[in-house]
């Protein structure tokens, strides 16, 4: 099920704008290992820097901006400080987590395999379902995305992800959370933290 955006006509993602240390080695490791096209590229003007497109299907682009004066990427604020699965996933308010590219779900152990092959570091295939887990390293009846995990060169935190059946209204069931829960969910991560010890 599709829902309408009744106020904007939105065709998708025109591009994500990302920042990075080396834009050598972004170009090796997108166009080289992943595949991905390099579609534009800008020497910004004054010296400000340089600003790549990369072509990620659909007519979507994923972009990057390196800048010779960038501060460091500070993990766990920037960007996660570990993959799924492997520790805390957290990140800073208006930073960006992950970026999920889409695939077939029938390929991702494949796709696994082609990254390991590379030598990059990915996580096991991670069956995200409705479980009270959320994910399963096997496919359970509830399972709607099948995903790998994996770094680009600046440790931002990449995604294939795989939808494994169409989402209905059914998959709406959460009210979202606002500042004054943060508590509350502080006090069941705690909780959890002492149940696993």
């Amino acid at each position: 099920m599709t829902e309408k955006n009744e106020k904007f006509e939105i065709k998708g993602v025109n591009h994500l704008a990302l920042t990075c240390k080396d834009m050598k080695k972004t170009v090796e490791f997108y166009s080289g290992v992943l595949g991905m096209p390099l579609i534009k590229t800008i020497d910004l003007p004054r010296g400000l820097g340089q600003h790549f497109f990369f072509d990620i299907g659909n007519g979507d682009s994923l972009a990057f901006f390196w800048f010779p004066d960038s501060p460091e990427s500070e993990p766990g604020i920037t960007h996660p400080e570990n993959l799924v699965g492997q520790g805390s996933i957290t990140t800073a308010n208006a930073s960006m987590n992950h970026i999920a590219f889409n695939i077939d779900a029938d390929k991702i152990e494949d796709y696994r395999q082609r990254l390991v092959d590379a030598g990059i570091e990915v996580t096991p295939v991670v069956n995200h379902d409705d479980s009270p887990e959320g994910a399963h390293l096997d496919v359970t009846p509830s399972t709607f995305v099948r995903s790998i995990y994996f770094l680009d060169p600046d440790g931002i935190q990449l995604e294939f992800a795989g939808w494994t059946r169409a989402l209905g209204a059914g998959d709406v069931s959460h009210e979202p959370a606002t500042a004054d829960d943060r508590a509350r969910y502080l006090e069941i991560q705690e909780q959890a933290r002492r149940a696993a010890e």
